[in-house]
C-alpha cells in the first residue's frame, strides 16, 4: 500500500491533500459471492442506511449463516421480497440473479473487462455494479468507476471545477492515478465522509 500511496501523492497534488486529510487506507472487502452481488443490487440508487435496513430484513428472512440463499429468495417470490422492503424492480433482479449459474472462482481469473462482460449480462447488473464488485470483492487495484456519483461529486469539489465532471472528464483526470485508481476512488469517497456501499 505504501507504493500506491506514494504514487498517488506524487502524481496528483489534489489527491495528496485528500490522502493526508483522510488518513490510513481502510477499505473493507467482501467475498466474491452471491450475497455480495445481491447486496450490490439492494444498494443501487438508495441511501446506505435504507439499503442496510432492507438487507438486514432480507438476510433474516432468506439467509443462512449471514449469507443470502438463492433458493430461499426464490421461495419468497416478488411479493415476499416486497414485504421486506425490496422494490418490485429490484425483486425481479434478485430473482433473476438467484437463477444464474456463476463461476465465482472463475471470475477471479478474468481480466477486468471479462468480469464486467460476465456480470452485466445479468438482469439489473450494470457497469457501476460490476466496478464495485471488481473493487470490493475481487480486490482489483486499478478500477475507476467513472459513473459513480460519489467519485463525480468528490472530484467536482476537490478540484474546484465549475460544473460536475462527465465520465470522460473523470477518466482523463484519473489517468494519472493508474495503476491505483481503486485506491484513489476510495479516498475520494472518504473525502465526502462516506465510503461506497455495495
Amino acid at each position: 500500500m505504501r507504493k500506491a500511496l506514494a504514487h498517488l501523492k506524487s502524481a496528483d497534488p489534489v489527491l495528496r491533500g485528500i490522502i493526508e486529510k483522510v488518513g490510513p487506507y481502510k477499505i473493507v472487502y467482501r467475498e466474491p459471492d452471491f450475497t455480495t452481488l445481491a447486496r450490490s443490487i439492494i444498494y443501487q440508487q438508495v441511501s446506505g442506511a435504507a439499503a442496510a435496513t432492507v438487507l438486514a430484513r432480507l438476510t433474516k428472512a432468506a439467509g443462512r449463516g449471514g449469507q443470502l440463499s438463492p433458493r430461499k429468495l426464490q421461495s419468497l417470490g416478488v411479493d415476499g421480497l416486497r414485504t421486506h422492503g425490496v422494490s418490485r424492480q429490484k425483486a425481479s433482479y434478485l430473482l433473476d440473479l438467484s437463477t444464474q449459474r456463476i463461476d465465482w472462482a472463475g471470475l477471479a481469473g478474468l481480466p477486468d473487462d471479462g468480469v464486467i462482460a460476465e456480470l452485466t449480462r445479468i438482469k439489473g447488473i450494470g457497469v457501476w455494479t460490476a466496478h464495485m464488485f471488481l473493487m470490493f470483492a475481487l480486490r482489483r487495484p486499478d478500477v475507476l468507476p467513472v459513473g459513480d456519483l460519489g467519485v463525480r461529486n468528490a472530484i467536482w469539489k476537490a478540484y474546484g471545477l465549475a460544473t460536475p465532471p462527465s465520465p470522460k472528464d473523470i477518466a482523463i483526470i484519473g489517468e494519472k492515478w493508474r495503476p491505483y485508481a481503486s485506491v484513489a476512488s476510495w479516498y475520494l469517497w472518504r473525502s465526502l465522509d462516506g465510503p461506497a456501499e455495495i
